[in-house]
């Protein structure tokens, strides 16, 4: 592939240590940034910061926990300064259940995660940008939070959250040099689909026109322009990874 150059940039990647996050941590280091990897999985995150060399961070974080997410962007900025890029990957499904008999308590920790955790991160990075007048931030939300996905209506209104407060957030910062932006991807063969029920995914791969899953891969090309210096007029939009099954 063609590579951005993200040489001198700084980058964070939430649930970087695995998936999509870490084909997009992998991605950005090959074109030259500094990398650092946020995942509750301290110990994958340590092997996947080892695996991409020297500038490379792992950092132990809960999304959901502001004060966590502070001390995860202190920790990261005095080690590689200042952030440019913010992709957050991190995210989880839950189970599959009808809304009638959906655990509460589970419900509440999809949104803490998926939205919360969103704003979260998105909100520690901004400062900097604006100071700098330069950033690039790019959410992932889903296909699901587009169409919605019966029997998880935790993971699906979650992801709308995301592409709204994407829509938002792009909006609001669209007057200087930083570019906020989601992509809905369908879904991916990572372990987010230990969460799920084999007729779930079953659905789900029934509902893609081409006819197979996204490979990550695939996902962190599309990611890698967005989070790229060539997107300099592009914010606030909606970037549809779901092969075919999502057309606006």
């Amino acid at each position: 592939m063609n590579r951005y150059d993200f040489n001198q940039r700084v980058a964070i990647v939430t649930g970087g240590a695995q998936g999509i996050g870490w084909a997009v941590a992998k991605t950005l280091a090959e074109g030259g940034a500094r990398v650092a990897i946020w995942d509750m999985d301290q110990d994958l995150a340590v092997k996947a910061a080892h695996s991409l060399g020297e500038g490379a961070q792992a950092v132990s974080v809960n999304i959901a926990d502001w004060e966590s997410v502070e001390a995860a962007y202190a920790q990261t900025r005095n080690k590689l300064g200042p952030v440019d890029i913010v992709v957050n990957s991190a995210g989880i499904a839950g189970s599959n259940s009808p809304v009638a008999d959906y655990c509460v308590k589970e419900f509440h920790d999809i949104v803490a995660v998926n939205l919360l955790g969103t704003f979260h991160v998105n909100k520690v990075a901004v400062p900097d940008m604006q100071a700098r007048d330069y950033g690039r931030i790019v959410n992932i939300a889903s296909v699901a939070g587009k169409e919605g996905n019966p029997n998880a209506a935790a993971y699906s209104s979650s992801k709308a959250g995301v592409i709204g407060f994407t829509k938002s957030l792009g909006k609001e910062l669209a007057g200087g040099n930083i570019a906020v932006n989601c992509v809905t991807p369908a879904a991916a063969r990572t372990r987010i689909f230990d969460q799920m029920s084999q007729e779930h995914i079953d659905y789900m791969l029934s509902k893609i026109p081409r006819g197979r899953f996204l490979e990550v891969e695939e996902a962190a090309h599309m990611i890698a322009w967005l989070a790229s210096s060539e997107n300099s007029f592009t914010t606030a939009g909606v970037f549809d990874l779901s092969g075919g099954r999502a057309t606006y």
